[in-house]
């Protein structure tokens, strides 16, 4: 059988490493490295100008899309002003995203999206964000320091497609501060012990779900092997 394509939305950075310090694209290993885990084999695809075009073509060649984390969505996607703490918005990665959603929905590509990615996919459904979640919820444990990750408990929506996949409640690993308000077209399906959304899904039998934190890091791996599992039946 042959192995499913993945693809995985990369950012654009400078970067160092051995002698070199210049821009580059680049994703955590932790991503390609779930995916070839579950089966599959991992594409990145870094922004690709023009946008619609590029998408198209690329969702023609993939099998699944992951939307993976990275920087804050920006506020102009979703009418809103900037709060003082949303920063360093990339508009070519938000314009890709976008793309590559409008692309994998007219091709019925089965989709994950990965913190940011469940942000991106809210945005392109038409929905909003919450900009600040310590507004929200009067902590910061979703997004202790940088570079850490957060551990939070969250349970799951009885009978979700997500329920299946990861079971009832799980301890997850976070990092984000920016949350889901609206969300339309998706159902919210899992959530923390303070209330914040933490994962909704696309009715129907296509695969689309999206969770708030952060699977490649953990163990709800359940959620690459059904990226892979749908990319293997519609691929």
């Amino acid at each position: 059988m042959t192995r499913p394509l993945i693809g995985l939305t990369t950012y654009r950075e400078q970067a160092r490493w051995g002698v070199w310090d210049q821009p580059a694209d680049l994703l955590p290993t932790a991503y390609a490295r779930a995916v070839e885990d579950a089966g599959g084999v991992p594409v990145l695809l870094p922004p690709t100008t023009p946008y619609d075009e590029a998408a198209t073509a690329a969702v023609a060649r993939l099998d699944g899309l992951l939307i993976s984390g990275g920087a804050d969505v920006g506020p102009q996607q979703y009418g809103d002003d900037p709060h003082e703490r949303t920063v360093s918005w990339r508009e070519d990665r938000d314009a890709w995203e976008l793309a590559l959603l409008d692309a994998a929905d007219a091709a019925g590509l089965p989709v994950l999206g990965v913190c940011r990615g469940m942000q991106v996919m809210a945005v392109h459904a038409g929905g909003r964000l919450d900009q600040h979640v310590p507004d929200l919820v009067g902590h910061d444990r979703h997004n202790p320091q940088p570079g850490v990750f957060g551990a939070t408990e969250v349970a799951t929506a009885e009978g979700s497609r997500l329920a299946a996949l990861v079971g009832p409640s799980l301890t997850v690993q976070c990092h984000h501060h920016q949350s889901v308000r609206d969300h339309p077209g998706f159902t919210a399906v899992a959530w923390s012990g303070d209330g914040l959304l933490e994962a909704m899904e696309a009715d129907g039998e296509r695969l689309c779900v999206a969770v708030q934190w952060h699977p490649e890091m953990a163990a709800d791996a359940g959620l690459f092997r059904a990226l892979v599992e749908a990319a293997t039946a519609t691929g």
